[in-house]
């Protein structure tokens, strides 16, 4: 077969201009723009090259036009810059760290330049470059599926360059990892991919070029650039909040029993879920064994009876399990699990562990999305990260691939300090990684800790920064399946932060990104209805801002602002709750504490 895109002869070329939108029904807005240009080259060898220019950014991808199967021995992807512009990148893997290519997509931004870069290791995207006066480039790539994902390094013949990698496709794996929850490569082929279906699209390589960071802050170029749904009736997709055990390690007090992985544990989920509005709970590790989702359950849990319970009360639940479980399982087949659960009355999956973006992965993820769709059950992908594919099938309702909140109950103490500065990752990652899709970083921490009063306690774990900063994330992020991380006895003693959250919508009509700098600090509205919401956070630097409110449409307006307490930078848990009027004439001066944040709900 000829290479696609080397000596490339066009025997036709199309140009076409767009000027269109579309509808997001579970998304930061309900309508997306797409404007473009696009030059389309049909090339001798049985191939096209797409090219679309968008206001902030272009991309290409090919098109395969071949009559028969074939396998992608590489791919090169190559972005070329002039000179040692700084950037901040998300390391991956690093030299003598294991697999190469197994990692579950949770990166830090390290700030560096192009030329020090490690070179012996690989990044993920989006990985941003700073080309000077408030410019930013941003390297990414759209619409994967049934492809290797694309890591990122320098490039070894121009030091100003980066250059894609791509894992090889895997021919032979093992079970590994910590209780054998992963399902890892042992053995790779000489190629990348094998492609059954010739007459394809492959994924779009996107470079994003900004002038302002607001523009990072709120873009749509993910959707754009994903595929159409492929799901014709959408209305039992019901986006919503969670009541989550693992991060709390099921700490339920004032109660006659122990608390654990049992029924009545579940039940009192069930019981704080229905009283703040929330949709549903999740059973996560220890309901099932490794191997089985059938056979073999915890005997501790009653699952027919908390349906029935949940059912009552119209509180749904969704079960954790590992990919390998689901989807690779020799003796159950994925059909059979979701068909069970599904008839049970089961709302969802919760699937961890798949920690590789290779060919067999992706493939693997739109089966257990196109699975799932015909059974009515949402999927909530961990391990991974977001590739578009829940515009295609948006019973993909969140995507992990983030360093959460979950990150605190294991993060390494250096004199008596956090090794990691989570306030700027929290802003950093509203700029970069939400560029991708949603993220599931399951914010809602109770605990809150200054950077020298923070500590790690795994099994009583605390956030890093302010409560009104975790208050400010739901707003803030995009998630239509969003997380309330801690125990329903600490939201139940802190029931005017948890009235709030509980208020907050996970999809919106609009959004705005009113201010901020990357990895500074950032301000947010979004509206559902004809009410708006408003988050802003900071890293460990204190800040004065003025949050202009001429977007508000006329009139007098209901605010209930959370505001960091004076003493917030003493105790971080320390807030001020007020209600005042407001107007769109008003610019509010805010100042948030040093891990700080602000939060919002205006009404008519």
């Amino acid at each position: 077969l000829p290479t696609f895109g080397h000596d490339v002869k066009v025997n036709k070329n199309k140009y076409t201009s767009v000027n269109t939108s579309f509808a997001t029904p579970f998304y930061k807005k309900s309508e997306v723009q797409d404007i473009y240009n696009q030059l389309t080259l049909k090339c001798a060898g049985g191939y096209s090259i797409e090219f679309r220019a968008y206001n902030e950014g272009a991309a290409y991808r090919f098109v395969s036009e071949q009559n028969r199967p074939y396998i992608v021995k590489n791919e090169i992807a190559e972005f070329n810059f002039t000179q040692d512009y700084p950037a901040l990148v998300p390391y991956s893997t690093m030299k003598n760290s294991g697999e190469r290519y197994c990692f579950s997509f949770e990166s830090y931004y390290d700030e560096t330049s192009l030329t020090k870069m490690y070179v012996d290791s690989l990044a993920i995207y989006p990985l941003l470059i700073n080309i000077g006066n408030g410019k930013k480039v941003v390297v990414m790539e759209n619409g994967l599926e049934d492809y290797p994902g694309m890591f990122l390094k320098q490039s070894p013949n121009n030091k100003y360059a980066l250059v894609g990698e791509f894992a090889p496709y895997p021919i032979e794996t093992k079970i590994s990892g910590r209780d054998d929850l992963n399902l890892a490569p042992v053995k790779r082929a000489d190629y990348i991919a094998r492609i059954d279906n010739p007459h394809r699209t492959f994924p779009w390589r996107t470079v994003l070029v900004t002038e302002k960071d607001t523009q990072l802050a709120n873009n749509d170029m993910a959707q754009r650039l994903a595929p159409t749904c492929r799901i014709n009736d959408i209305s039992w997709i019901k986006p919503g909040k969670v009541a989550w055990e693992w991060w709390n390690n099921w700490a339920i007090e004032g109660v006659d029993f122990e608390a654990g992985i049992n029924t009545p544990t579940y039940k009192k989920y069930i019981d704080f879920a229905k009283a703040n509005g929330l949709e549903y709970i999740i059973l996560d590790v220890g309901w099932s064994g490794n191997e089985s989702l059938l056979e073999n359950l915890n005997p501790q849990i009653d699952l027919k009876e908390l349906i029935a319970y949940g059912n009552k009360r119209n509180v749904g639940i969704i079960l954790w399990t590992t990919w390998r479980t689901l989807a690779m399982n020799p003796t159950d087949s994925m059909e059979s699990v979701m068909k069970h659960y599904s008839t049970m009355g089961i709302k969802g999956f919760k699937v961890d562990f798949f920690d590789r973006d290779d060919q067999q992965v992706l493939l693997s993820i739109s089966r257990i999305a196109e699975c799932a769709a015909r059974h009515h059950l949402l999927i909530d992908l961990h391990g991974f990260k977001a590739t578009g594919l829940q515009r295609a099938y948006p019973n993909i309702i969140n995507f992990e691939g983030v360093k959460g909140l979950e990150n605190g109950k294991w993060e390494k103490m250096i004199k008596n300090a956090p090794e990691h500065d989570f306030p700027r990752n929290d802003v950093l990652i509203t700029y970069l990684r939400q560029l991708t899709g949603p993220m599931d970083y399951t914010p809602g921490a109770m605990v809150n800790a200054t950077r020298s009063h923070f500590r790690t306690i795994y099994d009583h774990p605390m956030s890093q920064g302010t409560r009104v900063h975790q208050m400010a994330m739901y707003t803030l992020y995009e998630a239509p399946l969003q997380m309330l991380a801690d125990s329903p006895s600490r939201y139940t003693k802190e029931q005017e932060c948890t009235d709030f959250i509980a208020a907050v919508p996970t999809i919106f009509d609009e959004t705005i990104a009113l201010d901020g700098e990357v990895g500074e600090y950032v301000v947010i509205a979004r509206r559902k209805g004809n009410v708006w919401y408003i988050g802003a956070i900071t890293d460990w630097t204190p800040r004065d801002i003025i949050i202009d409110l001429s977007f508000l449409s006329t009139g007098n307006k209901k605010a209930i602002i959370f505001s960091d307490g004076v003493n917030a930078h003493r105790q971080a848990t320390d807030y001020r709750r007020e209600q005042r009027t407001v107007s769109a004439s008003d610019k509010l001066k805010v100042h948030l504490a040093p891990g700080g944040g602000w939060t919002a709900i205006i009404t008519e």
